[in-house]
């Protein structure tokens, strides 16, 4: 029997330390809460979802730089014992990783609050081995990478990762971009705009969410979000609704392109932190091994409701055991 070739997925992108309610220090109600300190980052949470689920079949890999602190090596660890590859991890000695506080309301959503502004992540194309690195992603099967990847970068850096994520699609790499729009990072719309629009046309999967969508380019429904963007790039795109589950363009199909796959209803949500998160893992996991778009749609559907039923960014590795949906 031919054993199947490992699959390469480089994820890029930023990892923070994360702080979120955990109790109440009394009976109290009003009594202050305790912080419980964990980690997150849109990419990382994808890409331990994405490791979860496709197992030792593929190799996981974090592109970013961390700092030599204790909080920034405690980090790394537990990414290891995940299972994903850090070898193209860099280290910046002078920085450190940035913060964030999740506080939720009682319908699962959630407040964030940020201190980022001097986070190593920013620092990946300025460090010594980011050239290496980046000659070493033309050997993998996909790069993967979100607009908070792009947006937490300098001016000029952006540039450059366009012109790296295009010579790397020119060597055959599949782009995947997750266009996750966070307002104060970007100077103006029409910066977010015109950096979106160079992704999208770079990209051969689209993983978008309607409200972010909406918000940068005043998208009506998600039926103007997949005309925009099919008329845009070349990519499948798939349009995140949240309860409404998710709205899928194949280019590659003549008949019936456009399809719904609506979420099943959990129990209860208790926190929505990486839901469209563990979403993209799960239709990644199944794109990647070629499977057909009804089968990724309703794995990431089925792996986010997994996880809107849990506190935090990284649920338990036994609630996420899904992987015999990969091979059904």
């Amino acid at each position: 029997m031919t054993q199947q070739a490992l699959i390469k997925l480089a994820l890029i992108g930023e990892c923070m330390a994360e702080l979120t309610e955990s109790c109440s220090s009394g009976d109290n109600s009003n009594s202050p809460q305790l912080m419980r300190l964990g980690y997150g980052g849109d990419v990382m949470n994808t890409a331990i979802y994405c490791r979860r689920l496709l197992k030792d079949s593929a190799q996981i890999s974090f592109v970013s730089v961390m700092g030599a602190d204790k909080l920034s090596q405690d980090m790394m660890a537990l990414w290891h014992n995940e299972g994903i590859d850090l070898t193209k991890c860099c280290t910046l000695q002078t920085k450190s990783v940035g913060l964030y506080i999740v506080q939720n309301r009682d319908d699962g959503e959630r407040n964030f609050q940020y201190w980022r502004n001097d986070s190593a992540a920013k620092y990946l194309l300025q460090v010594p081995q980011s050239a290496q690195i980046f000659e070493a992603l033309s050997e993998y099967d996909a790069v993967y990478l979100s607009g908070i990847s792009i947006a937490i970068l300098s001016a000029p850096d952006r540039l450059i990762m366009l012109t790296k994520l295009g010579i790397l699609k020119a060597a055959g790499v599949k782009i995947i971009f997750d266009s996750n729009y966070r307002s104060l990072l970007w100077s103006s719309i029409e910066q977010t705009q015109a950096c979106f629009k160079a992704l999208y046309q770079l990209s051969d999967l689209l993983l978008v969410t309607f409200e972010d969508e909406q918000t940068v380019w005043n998208d009506n429904n998600t039926q103007d979000t997949i005309t925009r963007l099919s008329r845009d790039s070349q990519a499948t795109v798939v349009v995140k609704a949240g309860a409404q589950g998710c709205y899928c363009y194949d280019p590659q199909q003549t008949t019936n392109a456009i399809q719904h796959f609506p979420t099943q209803q959990v129990a209860h949500v208790i926190d929505t932190t990486a839901a469209g998160d563990s979403f993209n893992a799960g239709f990644l996991a199944g794109w990647l091994i070629h499977k057909p778009v009804r089968s990724c749609a309703l794995l990431g559907n089925l792996l986010a409701g997994q996880v809107i039923q849990q506190k935090g960014a990284i649920v338990p590795l036994e609630i996420t055991e899904l992987s015999r949906y990969l091979t059904s």
